[in-house]
């Protein structure tokens, strides 16, 4: 038992380093097909199957994940994680065909799904007040910047060394990010009695995840009314409701929904989810300035590069904001801030070089609104989530912002897609970011109603304690 140990510097680069194995390394894959194709000589379809694995996986076991963290150590399944990704990233390295490179993104899903919500909870434990926020500034530095920027590296390291040197560098990085924490003692929960793992619960959480996230990425291909559609959607509700059901009867239950009673948690995983579906703005955006203005693919890209110097940007600047004035204010100033940038690029009625100025306007706006909320929305969620809870609530948090982004792609393209059919390529682009704006609206909503005013201006605060305990157990 350590009751001493605080978090450190070297602490944080390693969690950094083993949360950009995944969202700047394996997300790479998505710029570079044409190369993996050619040298593996594998049909486009194997590719597009072995890229949305990883999400898929990912999504259905981050909760999964966070729970063990906490029963078994958070430490341990970090560890776990990481030495999932450098097998997986083996795998890609050594792969002369889809089946190697197929397993190898599955396995970097469940590495990605161990890891974000384990290095969450280690921050949640042995660090407290803003040097919490702190770290969590860089863990959010390390997701979004990773993700930003991955196209680019990926694009540049298959150019001049080859495709799969960019998995070489992702097993260095997990390597030293597992060299970097080895020294951080071991953190789980309090528990009473013998483990009994759920998995009646994790049968049918996986039977439901899997429904859902083929209804969301394959929806528009099969037909949002075909019979294949339908019977998804319906195999998810009934999922969800039995899922609830049975969980609610189990004392080892995969999911606490106890934790949901937390007001101010609830309000930063539901505004996530709704901010994190606004995602599809960049979907129909860049899609209509390359049908409708003629623009080329990397114009269009460049018209966004300031959205991702923006959100890069404003990560410190939220938690900076936060510390000053609780986590509320810049939660609301930064949706608000994103509700501003998305809607003035649904104004497609304007002239080519006015809009074209607009959107690079609503870009930037959007980024400085996404940046200022990620760090308080990620510590009102992990201040206000049970001790012994915080691998599971990390898991349910980050799984909000895959759901969110993946609904508000699908709902936005179909809603461009939809309405390209009846009417101009305008009124679609337009529609189709309303429905963006209306995901904003919601966000702010939730957060208006659910955060209370006093979330993250001290640690003390009597909402704060009615919900969060210090850590259990520290071994």
């Amino acid at each position: 038992m350590d009751t001493a140990y605080k978090g450190t510097n070297k602490l944080i680069t390693g969690i950094v380093f083993g949360v950009i194995t995944f969202w700047l390394f394996a997300q790479s894959m998505v710029n570079i097909v044409p190369a993996v194709q050619s040298d593996l000589g594998v049909s486009l379809g194997a590719i597009n199957v072995a890229i949305s694995l990883s999400a898929l996986f990912s999504g259905m076991f981050i909760v999964v994940a966070g729970g063990l963290a906490d029963r078994i150590g958070r430490k341990k399944i970090t560890y776990v994680g990481l030495i999932l990704s450098i097998i997986g990233s083996l795998l890609l390295v050594l792969a002369n065909g889809a089946f190697l490179l197929i397993l190898g993104r599955i396995l970097q899903g469940l590495s990605a799904a161990a890891i974000m919500p384990a290095t969450i909870a280690l921050v949640k434990e042995y660090f407290e007040g803003e040097d919490r926020q702190r770290a969590l500034s860089y863990w959010s530095i390390g997701s979004w910047g990773g993700s930003g920027f991955c196209s680019f590296f990926g694009g540049a390291v298959a150019t001049s060394m080859g495709w799969k040197w960019i998995f070489v560098f992702s097993i260095v990085f997990a390597v030293l990010a597992m060299w970097l924490i080895k020294d951080t003692p071991e953190s789980k929960a309090e528990t009473t009695g013998k483990f009994k793992f759920d998995f009646g619960g994790l049968g049918i959480f996986i039977v439901t995840m899997l429904a859902l996230n083929v209804f969301i990425t394959q929806g528009a291909e099969l037909g949002w009314t075909s019979l294949a559609t339908i019977g998804l959607a319906i195999v998810t509700v009934i999922g969800v409701i039995a899922f609830i059901k049975y969980e609610a009867k189990r004392d080892n239950a995969l999911i606490d929904f106890k934790m949901f009673k937390s007001k101010a948690y609830t309000g930063a995983t539901i505004s996530n989810f709704l901010l994190n579906a606004v995602a599809g703005t960049l979907v129909v955006a860049n899609t209509y300035v390359q049908v409708g203005r003629g623009f080329s693919a990397f114009q269009s890209g460049m018209l966004s590069i300031g959205y991702l110097i923006a959100v890069l940007g404003m990560i410190r600047v939220g938690e900076k904001i936060m510390q000053k004035t609780g986590a509320r204010k810049p939660m609301v100033w930064g949706t608000t801030l994103t509700l501003i940038g998305v809607g003035v690029m649904g104004l497609t009625f304007l002239p080519d070089l006015m809009y074209t100025i607009v959107v690079f306007v609503g870009f930037i706006l959007f980024g400085l609104g996404l940046g200022m909320y990620a760090t308080p929305s990620t510590d009102t969620a992990v201040s206000y989530a049970p001790a012994n809870k915080v691998g599971e609530a990390s898991g349910v948090y980050k799984m909000a912002s895959s759901l969110g982004n993946a609904f508000g792609v699908a709902i936005s393209a179909t809603v461009y897609s939809a309405i390209t059919l009846v009417s101009s390529v305008e009124v679609a682009a337009s529609s189709g970011i309303i429905v963006n704006v209306i995901f904003a609206v919601l966000s702010l909503i939730s957060i208006i109603m659910l955060v209370p005013r006093e979330a993250g201006e001290n640690e003390d605060d009597p909402v704060r304690s009615s919900t969060v305990r210090p850590a259990d157990v520290k071994q």
